[in-house]
């Protein structure tokens, strides 16, 4: 497979003597529909909003009636009067009165929103560890194609060094350094392919669901983008960030929680009914009970839920001095790997292929030996590899620049 630098398009793995393995392709918003559908953390913090939901049905209901009944039997000595069984019936009945039902729904509600906040910021989270470990799997793929590249131009080397030899135009020394480098070559490769087992691990396990063990990656490292002004990224993380937006529900919904137990401060009377039924006549009571808030007014739990509120508000403002710090660095980072990129694809890659070329040249006309087009070649190795590197590193801080802005995945198709 031929590697372009400046826009790497990497569509399959390359192994050394190998064609190409059969297998499912998978394109990167393939890879993030299996994850949005399938990774357990995104089905847990579904089941999480479900049962906040849930909450709501809670704080509707109504408090349920207390019903007794209580049998005995009179007995009378004084002539005249009845003996014999006596029934109590009562029910009663809890009442809600001024702000405390709708004191408890508006806390469900909040505790609903915080829980869908959570939802979401787990989902951006999920989906950009998938695009993290999608693009380094094209990274590693990347690093086989240039392994073995160089071990196929090792290899020419060291077979014409052995012509050179047998004809006795070169001494045996450069066969022997030839076969050296040739290991060397070898042994990098694989240690690439391992590397890219490795990597193809973690994106099986970021998807959250099994995948086939043939599996080829079809998609485009390091595509150029031109950046909005950063003061446009801070905006946008405040606006949209589920980080952000999760601490601020939860300042409210700790708000809420003051206003319900302030609420329940307020005594909430029971109506009573009761109904008694002795041998000779029924007799019948209605009333209402109150509870008196003489020794607990629930200072405890309104003092908790003050600090609660205090806890939240101190917590959402050091997760916007994160968020904005984690803008500045990553869109900082951005502009220097691309001031890199623009240094190794102007100068230094086609130096460096020059310097190869002309070593090659000289070692052909006896002007130079083994050792300068070996050193010639590992510095173009080097060139090319940290090229990929910078590639993936400026794809890294695009990555973290959208999940702070909270990019919807699901609508991309890089």
């Amino acid at each position: 497979m031929r590697l372009i630098f400046g826009h790497v398009a990497l569509v399959a793995v390359v192994f050394a003597g190998q064609s190409e393995p059969n297998g499912r392709v998978i394109t990167f918003g393939e890879a993030i529909q299996l994850a949005d559908q399938h990774n357990p953390q995104l089905q847990a913090g579904s089941a999480q909003v479900a049962a906040a939901r849930s909450g709501i049905v809670t704080a509707n209901a109504y408090p349920n009636p207390e019903a007794g009944m209580i049998a005995g039997r009179q007995t009378y000595r004084v002539p005249g009067n009845v003996s014999g069984l006596i029934y109590s019936f009562g029910v009663s009945q809890p009442l809600e009165l001024g702000g405390l039902r709708p004191a408890r729904r508006q806390l469900a509600e909040r505790g609903i929103e915080s829980s869908r906040q959570a939802l979401e910021e787990t989902r951006l989270a999920v989906l950009s560890t998938v695009r993290r470990a999608f693009y380094q799997v094209l990274r590693r793929q990347g690093e086989i194609a240039i392994h073995v590249e160089n071990l196929r131009l090792v290899e020419d080397l060291r077979n014409r060094i052995q012509v050179l030899v047998e004809v006795g135009e070169a001494g045996r020394l450069e066969l022997v350094r030839a076969d050296a480098e040739v290991t060397t070559a070898r042994s990098t490769a694989s240690s690439a392919r391992i590397q890219y087992v490795a990597a193809l691990s973690q994106l099986r396990a970021a998807i959250g669901t099994e995948l086939p063990t043939e599996l080829r990656l079809q998609g485009e490292l390091d595509a150029p983008i031109t950046l909005p002004p950063i003061e446009e990224f801070r905006k946008l993380t405040l606006e949209r960030n589920p980080a952000y937006a999760l601490a601020l529900a939860e300042v409210r919904r700790a708000e809420a929680r003051l206003g319900y137990e302030s609420a329940q401060v307020r005594p909430q009377p029971s109506l009573r009914v009761e109904v008694d039924r002795p041998p000779d006549s029924p007799t019948y009571r209605a009333g209402i009970s109150i509870p008196l808030p003489f020794w607990n007014r629930r200072e405890g739990p309104i003092l908790e839920a003050q600090a609660l509120i205090t806890q939240a508000r101190a917590i959402a403002n050091s997760r916007q001095l994160e968020l904005i710090a984690e803008v500045e660095g990553a869109y900082r980072r951005y502009e220097v790997v691309t001031e890199q990129l623009a240094a190794y694809r102007e100068g230094v890659l086609r130096e460096a292929e020059e310097a190869l070329r002309g070593a090659q040249a000289a070692y052909q006309l006896g002007e130079r030996g083994i050792l300068e087009v070996l050193d010639a070649q590992r510095v173009l190795r080097t060139v090319r590899l940290d090229l990929l590197h910078a590639q993936f590193d400026r794809q890294a801080a695009l990555i973290d620049l959208d999940e702070l802005k909270a990019v919807d995945l699901r609508r991309q198709q890089p």
